[in-house]
């Protein structure tokens, strides 16, 4: 049996990883068009490892996110590999946000999160001495992890398991001919496979139509900007510390989150991507911003959320906006306390209907 998984981000390694392990007399074939792996959503994130608080109980995300904690936290250290259990504080600014949170607070016990606490506002400087707010769910297993170095293992692994994994091969579609799935690549050569699995990122939807498969959803892509607190400021933020979410908003807020490496971000905001690459602030891509435009469910999207869109291009714009809006529950962090930090982009998958 050949596998190829098309892919060499951090879900395609871990199918890889998972094939290797469980047919283990398999051929299996990783295909990675950039020149080395992780090069994208793996590596350009804040590394938070989520508990399940904010997934619909019952649902398919929020049984995996459980799962995958617990996954994610027994390979990390059976492995070696850095992972820290930091905990998270999601706090109420004011009494308009007591409600909201409240029901956030059902919903992830329902979801059975470990070790949940509502924390009045007295409470709250036991967690984090400089947050202020009316009060807080405090979740102790939400954690901070490396996702390229999760990445970079499950690769060894697999290699180790006699698979390959291919840099600089990208892949232009895939099809059947005669019983077995093929996989074209842009030069033109071809190769065939048993099961083709494909774990595309940011380019899922291209490889889908160019593969004949159905138009929607497509892959709008999200710029997330960060900003990082200067080192003799990062001692403000002990773990993890976020605002109450519009649960309207597929995104969490700004929020503060202190890195696997000590370091401490502010971020991410989301703003509409010039490129689905654009991890510099001027990368310009006519074909993806074309793709962008076109599709009806962006547009549909805009409308439906305008009033958002133009706080987050406030925030791209604007420093002090930006750190305006983790001031308000930590206030003492100020516009001189930081410095630009690296940018991720979001692969947010959008309907025809802008859903």
């Amino acid at each position: 049996m050949r596998y190829v998984v098309v892919g060499g981000g951090i879900l395609g390694l871990a199918t890889a990883r998972q094939l290797a392990s469980s047919s283990p007399e398999a051929d299996i074939l990783v295909l990675e068009r950039e020149s080395a792996i992780a090069r994208h959503q793996t590596s350009h994130n804040s590394g938070v490892v989520h508990a399940g608080i904010y997934y619909a109980p019952g649902s398919l995300k929020a049984r995996l996110c459980r799962r995958g904690l617990a996954l994610l936290r027994d390979y990390c250290a059976e492995h070696g590999l850095p992972y820290d259990a930091c905990g998270k504080l999601v706090v109420a600014k004011d009494e308009g946000e007591v409600e909201p949170l409240r029901r956030l607070s059902e919903r992830a016990t329902e979801n059975g999160v470990p070790g949940l606490r509502w924390l009045e506002a007295t409470e709250l400087t036991t967690i984090e001495p400089h947050v202020r707010g009316v009060a807080a769910l405090h979740s102790p297993e939400t954690a901070i992890a490396d996702f390229a170095q999760v990445a970079k293992a499950f690769a060894a692994q697999v290699t180790a398991a006699g698979g390959e994994i291919r840099t600089d091969a990208r892949v232009a579609r895939v099809h059947h001919v005669g019983r077995h799935p093929t996989v074209e690549f842009a030069d033109g050569s071809t190769i065939q496979g048993d099961r083709v699995i494909v774990c595309a990122g940011l380019q899922a939807d291209r490889l889908a139509l160019a593969s004949g498969e159905p138009a929607e959803p497509r892959i709008v892509p999200f710029r997330g900007e960060y900003w990082q607190l200067r080192p003799d400021r990062s001692h403000l933020v002990r773990g993890l510390i976020y605002p109450v979410p519009d649960p309207a908003l597929p995104f969490l807020g700004v929020h503060l989150t202190r890195k696997i490496d000590g370091t401490v971000v502010l971020g991410p905001n989301a703003i509409l991507s010039t490129a689905r690459d654009a991890y510099e602030r001027r990368r310009f891509d006519l074909h993806d911003t074309y793709d962008t435009i076109r599709w009806p469910g962006t547009l549909r999207m805009l409308r439906r959320h305008w009033r958002a869109g133009v706080g987050e291009l406030k925030r791209s714009a604007s420093k002090r906006v930006f750190v305006g809006e983790v001031a308000r529950y930590v206030p003492a962090v100020s516009v001189e306390d930081v410095v630009r930090a690296p940018a991720g982009v979001r692969a947010q998958a959008i309907d025809r209907d802008g859903s």
